[in-house]
């Protein structure tokens, strides 16, 4: 099975240098790679500079430049359309190191036909696991990652994940052709956070089964791009923003008719999450997001320059 793996690159460079390190030692030996680059034309050309043209294993390594920045969805949707004669997609985030025998159990699992996606246990350089999968909590527009928290290698039980799991974390998560071409591309108008969410749950109702592949670890050492992970009154505007908007246009998207009760739960939520922190000014951040979300505002923020 010849997999593409799809990296979106946002001047992060060096990320995408030990990321294709990590993919060189993979013990599937049948992929391309490809990458967007998302940061402009300097970003782009500081990162073909880096860049070889295939992995010691014979492996394609191309590169290609946005026309501007599209998002992370943006991003994989090129990734996808520059690929398409592929059998398989492996979504990868830039910031992420997969052990050698990830893409081998992912294949493996895909091609067992019991799922049309597939997604594994992604975890981070603490030890604690990022999560398995996850699962969307709609009444509050909430997202769950399935294992959060505890400790990596702890022993998991595949199907009960399989049973809980609505949606795969985008940072690792496999697709076959069935899927891309039942469900379509990744929504581009959320632009950023959420839109791997609102497609597995579009997946779903379109009859689409998401897996799980024991062994297939994702190191994924998270927010080198947006700083999502910062200490919580460091964290800045963006990913707070476009996070708590995109929880409402999931919300709008997949269960438009429990909107009033989620936003209400989703405004409390942030009320008590930054408060409780006395991120003041990243409260403000998650208010005004969330009253985007609630009046259904798409695309890249107006005050975000997307180049």
């Amino acid at each position: 099975m010849n997999v593409a793996v799809c990296i979106v690159a946002f001047r992060n460079a060096p990320d995408i240098v030990d990321c294709l390190a990590a993919l060189s030692r993979s013990t599937h030996r049948d992929f391309e790679v490809l990458i967007c680059e998302n940061g402009g034309q300097a970003a782009y050309d500081a990162l073909i500079t880096q860049l070889p043209s295939s992995l010691p294993g014979g492996q394609i390594v191309r590169a290609v430049r946005a026309p501007r920045n599209l998002g992370y969805a943006g991003g994989v949707n090129v990734g996808l359309r520059e690929t398409a004669a592929a059998d398989a997609w492996w979504i990868l985030n830039p910031d992420t190191l997969p052990q050698p025998q990830s893409l081998e159990r992912m294949v493996a699992k895909l091609q067992a036909g019991d799922c049309d996606a597939v997604g594994d246990t992604v975890y981070l350089p603490d030890g604690r696991v990022q999560s398995h999968g996850g699962l969307w909590r709609p009444w509050l527009a909430r997202s769950v990652s399935l294992g959060h928290g505890s400790p990596y290698g702890q022993a998991v039980d595949p199907a009960r994940i399989e049973r809980k799991q609505n949606y795969l974390n985008g940072a690792s998560m496999m697709i076959g052709r069935r899927f891309l071409e039942t469900v379509g591309p990744m929504r581009e108008d959320y632009f950023l956070y959420c839109e791997e969410v609102e497609w597995c749950l579009r997946a779903r109702r379109l009859g689409m089964r998401l897996g799980y592949a024991p062994g297939a670890d994702v190191l994924h050492i998270a927010g080198t791009t947006t700083g999502s992970y910062a200490a919580i009154r460091s964290r800045p505007r963006t990913p707070i923003y476009l996070g708590e908007r995109n929880k409402l246009l999931t919300t709008r998207d997949c269960y438009p008719l429990r909107l009033p009760v989620a936003a209400a739960a989703a405004l409390a939520l942030a009320f008590l999450r930054f408060g409780r922190a006395r991120a003041w000014r990243q409260l403000g951040y998650a208010v005004s997001g969330w009253a985007a979300g609630l009046r259904g505002g798409r695309g890249p923020p107006r005050w975000l320059d997307v180049g």
